[in-house]
């Protein structure tokens, strides 16, 4: 099995000037290779995953702050590592945006009912999928109000 890669140096979380770590999972390596570069170009961290166990063993290493993860992967389907990945400490509320060819409305209802926030067909538009994971950064940064 692959092992995570990583786009850039890895920061410390708690520095202040710490690039957001990305998690991108996607079995089909050219595709891999585009988004790790261009969010990499971007600036962000960006971890790579072949496959669902190297992303769900990557994320408990190194829990992102935002996760990309295909649907159609080879050993576990993106709606099964999305479910294990928000069982993980510290990853129930990490943005996290479905990436599949299917943009039917019954694909986007499983991808959010998997607990994906967000469902992006491919090819994915690489400035509004930076608008989003900046706005979905923003978001889990945020305070929460109280009630």
């Amino acid at each position: 099995m692959e092992q995570p890669t990583t786009g850039t140096p890895a920061a410390s979380a708690a520095a202040p000037d710490a690039l957001p770590r990305v998690l991108v999972v996607e079995d089909n390596p050219d595709t891999l290779e585009m988004l790790s570069l261009a969010l990499t170009m971007i600036g962000y961290e960006v971890e790579t995953a072949a496959d669902g166990q190297t992303a769900l063993r990557a994320a408990a290493a190194h829990p992102p702050d935002a996760i990309l993860c295909d649907i159609g992967l080879p050993d576990i389907d993106g709606h099964e590592v999305m479910r294990r990945l928000r069982a993980l400490p510290g990853l129930a509320h990490t943005p996290a945006f479905a990436l599949t060819g299917f943009g039917q409305e019954q694909d986007i209802e499983r991808a959010r009912a998997a607990g994906f926030d967000a469902h992006l067909t491919k090819p994915v538009d690489l400035a509004d999928l930076d608008r989003r994971l900046r706005e979905a950064l923003a978001g889990a940064a945020a305070p929460v109000p109280a009630t």
